[in-house]
């Protein structure tokens, strides 16, 4: 990331970029920093995007060899076409004659370092990876936010804050933003300002979700789903908070397999003590297989969501009856 930031910086440019990984807030916000550096807002002739797995690359290579109109480059995006991540040997050959004054923003979830693909565009531009913040890198951004808007909260309050909104940073930002509006007047976030947001009656909605869940109750299941919508959590949301849950659950079974109490699972995965106890209670209620099958049947629906294959409300509501048969 520094390296692009530097390349902003000194207006000299790879031919390419590959944005991968997890953190979906960096890449977005660095793919437009590329964007604003490299064609002005009103420059249509000389930007291209390029989204899904249908892009002719042919109708990308022919584009990337033409000299940008009246502009020092032309900027081509290439967003999850999977031109990144799959080598095409007719593509890759055409990538070899892209013009000097093009480059070209590979954006893909993940990649294989083993494939031509990668190789060649490590070799030949800049290959970064954008996986998800640790929690110490996560506190310093939110604090530099707040401190944008001049106001600030106490350790004991990031704290929770972070263990309410996850690790996800577009949520963390929406979140934050909706505490800055209500504290309006005041400098300090406290906990009664979390507490009376969504965010912990969230969490514990998707705790009592998945306790529903693993009785079968369906009804109930679809209920606690309502009151999420109507408190106007969105259903995207509430799908990474499910997925968040399993994988904490999947963690404490097995640590709880290596023989660790309550406060070691605590300081494995950074929660306080008396949520690593309840996580350790629901932990039993699943068995490993019935996890991963619920992680991976959550990253079918968030593929159907992003793909517009399907609508996200109705994609999550299928999912929660599919969990609680």
């Amino acid at each position: 990331m520094k390296k692009i930031l530097e390349d902003i910086k000194n207006n000299s440019y790879e031919k390419f970029y590959l944005f991968y990984g997890s953190e979906k807030y960096m890449i977005a916000k660095m793919k437009n920093q590329l964007k604003r550096a490299l064609v002005a807002p009103e420059d249509t002739m000389n930007y291209a995007y390029f989204e899904g797995k249908k892009t002719d690359a042919m109708e990308v290579a022919e584009l990337a060899r033409t000299l940008p109109f009246f502009s020092d480059h032309r900027l081509i995006i290439l967003d999850q076409t999977d031109l990144g991540k799959k080598t095409d040997e007719d593509f890759l050959k055409e990538l070899e004659e892209c013009a000097e004054t093009t480059v070209i923003l590979f954006i893909e979830d993940s990649v294989d370092k083993r494939s031509k693909i990668y190789k060649y565009l490590a070799k030949e531009g800049h290959a970064v990876s954008f996986e998800t913040a640790n929690e110490k890198e996560l506190a310093r951004w939110i604090l530099s936010l707040l401190k944008k808007e001049g106001k600030q909260m106490s350790q004991a309050v990031l704290r929770s804050f972070l263990y309410r909104c996850g690790s996800d940073m577009f949520t963390l930002k929406n979140e934050l933003e909706k505490l800055i509006s209500y504290t309006q007047g005041r400098t300090e976030i406290s906990m009664k300002d979390l507490d009376a947001l969504t965010s912990s009656q969230t969490t514990n909605q998707i705790f009592a979700m998945l306790e529903a869940i693993a009785k079968k109750q369906r009804e109930k299941v679809l209920t606690l789903y309502y009151d999420l919508i109507e408190l106007k959590e969105s259903p995207f949301g509430i799908l990474a908070l499910l997925i968040r849950q399993c994988n904490q659950l999947l963690q404490v079974k097995n640590l709880v397999v290596l023989g660790k109490n309550s406060g070691s699972i605590a300081k494995e995965i950074k929660v306080p003590p008396f949520v690593a106890g309840k996580l350790k209670d629901q932990a039993g209620m699943f068995s490993m297989e019935e996890l991963y099958w619920m992680i991976r049947a959550c990253a079918r629906t968030d593929e159907q969501i992003k793909s517009g294959k399907i609508n996200d409300r109705i994609a999550v509501e299928l999912l929660l009856i599919e969990f609680s048969e």
